[in-house]
């Protein structure tokens, strides 16, 4: 059997293995300082023949506001139960000191066909998978990292159904990816959802 993280004196993997959603966060500001680390965590993700193209937003004080209130506003448009994880997500924004959103460029997209002489319509799908990818894995480098400084976080999800609106309320070209991450030090103490065994996950093959 696996050893657990917690048996090993890894900091790395202490950090992944206590990594969890924090949706309330109390009122002490996250530093520049931890910011900046944090975000630099996030933009050492591997991505796709090293393109990078994910954009990081800060938003603070009256933006994040903003975004909160859009959010409100737009959750009485949707069905109940993502009405419910829409106003969730706007109080776990106003409740962080911090918000970052990642958002795709789009460059690979661009320049895929051209880069591999694939054609265009072929590539599209391939490339856009690879942009996606890449955002995804800078978000999971964002989580661990904050969580190794004792910060919370959460990925909001359901925040994608309004994906579109978020990235025009961002200054963002329309993109194939967007995640809002609050980040913040944690209300009170809390504990992630057990996670399936290894045993119910893993299948080898010889």
């Amino acid at each position: 059997m696996t050893p657990s993280p917690l048996a090993t004196p890894n900091e790395t993997l202490q950090s992944i293995h206590h990594r969890h959603s924090v949706r309330v966060f109390n009122d002490q500001p996250v530093s520049d300082r931890d910011l900046q680390t944090i975000l630099d965590a996030a933009n050492r993700a591997p991505s796709a023949h090293n393109q990078q193209s994910w954009r990081f937003i800060i938003l603070r004080d009256k933006k994040k506001h903003g975004l909160a209130e859009l959010v409100t506003h737009r959750a009485n448009d949707f069905p109940r139960t993502s009405a419910i994880l829409m106003r969730m997500a706007s109080r776990s924004i106003l409740s962080a000191p911090v918000v970052v959103a990642v958002a795709n460029t789009g460059e690979l997209i661009r320049r895929g066909s051209e880069l591999f002489r694939v054609e265009e319509a072929a590539a599209r799908d391939f490339f856009r998978t690879m942009e996606i990818q890449s955002s995804a894995a800078a978000v999971e480098n964002l989580l661990v990292a904050a969580t190794s400084l004792s910060l919370g976080s959460v990925w909001l999800g359901i925040m994608f159904l309004m994906k579109d609106e978020v990235l025009k309320f961002l200054d963002q070209p329309a993109g194939e990816f967007m995640a809002v991450i609050p980040i913040g030090y944690p209300a009170k103490s809390t504990e992630g959802p057990k996670k399936q065994p290894l045993e119910a996950i893993i299948r080898y093959l010889d």
